[in-house]
């Protein structure tokens, strides 16, 4: 009887007031402690325990408001606002993270279902995604010759081992049970793929993609520095490093942290959409 009272209650026909209410108990924890963040980063900036400008340096600063306050604006070549810049990052991101889960799902389920391959390859696997980002990027510049293909490579191979990786594991998870089933009923590969693989490794192949797609954007930074020059959020960090424009390094970072999570949960969606609940 209250849980309905509380929930009438709640139901003031405002569609803003009417979610404020219903989701006020998931928003504010978040924000309180984004918000504490804060303080005490503005605390320790003013009475000098870090170098760092305060966050409200951003607003202050003129010329790191103007980013703040007209993203959008174009005066061409690399004089571009944050919008922009962070739109020709994500771009890249998504070339290098689409060709990432296409070579990590196909090369998943093969070695998956082929425990010679899987034997061969995996300590090689293990061993090539523990280089950072950063290491490929003169490396694939000197067998590239080119930018473009360079800092796309360097997205590739950082988004790909966890991909790979997950669907192996999500492939060799598959159930006896099923594996029975499919000799008993004499399935062709293509059910088989279709049936009993994918739904069941698709849990695992959504771990290896929602980790990648943070992966790659973070490896945008490390891409960009190679492509110099260019419109882009790491290459815009980079040139404001080198001129000494701090606060414009702080808003940039608050773009890419949120582009981020709007990543991170555009998965965790898509995962719903397509394998509801798994």
């Amino acid at each position: 009887m209250a849980n309905i009272v509380r929930n009438n209650r709640q139901k003031t026909g405002n569609p803003i007031l009417d979610f404020w209410n219903k989701n006020s108990h998931n928003i504010l924890p978040p924000l309180m402690g984004f918000l504490g963040f804060l303080i005490v980063w503005q605390l320790v900036s003013m009475v000098g325990l870090i170098k760092l400008p305060p966050p409200s340096d951003i607003i202050t600063n003129q010329r790191t408001r103007i980013y703040l306050m007209y993203p959008w604006f174009d005066r061409g070549g690399l004089d571009k606002g944050l919008f922009w810049q962070t739109l020709e990052s994500l771009k890249r991101v998504l070339i290098g993270y689409s060709m990432a889960a296409i070579v990590g799902i196909g090369t998943g389920i093969l070695i998956g279902l082929n425990p010679f391959l899987n034997k061969a390859l995996d300590p090689l696997f293990q061993f090539l995604r523990t280089v950072p980002p950063l290491a490929w990027v003169p490396l694939s510049l000197a067998a590239l010759q080119q930018n473009q293909p360079a800092a796309l490579f360097v997205i590739f191979i950082t988004a790909v081992w966890p991909i790979l990786i997950n669907t192996t594991v999500g492939v060799q998870q598959i159930p006896q049970d099923y594996i029975n089933v499919r000799q008993v009923l004499q399935l062709s590969p293509q059910k088989f793929f279709f049936k009993i693989l994918i739904p069941s490794a698709l849990p695992y192949i959504f771990t290896g993609l929602r980790i990648a797609i943070g992966l790659a954007w973070l490896a945008i930074i490390a891409a960009e520095i190679v492509m110099s020059g260019i419109v882009g959020i790491g290459f815009f960090i980079w040139d404001a490093y080198q001129n000494n424009y701090i606060s414009d390094i702080i808003l940039a970072l608050v773009y890419i942290g949120a582009v981020g999570l709007m990543l991170d949960r555009f998965m965790a969606w898509l995962q719903t959409v397509i394998a509801p609940g798994e």
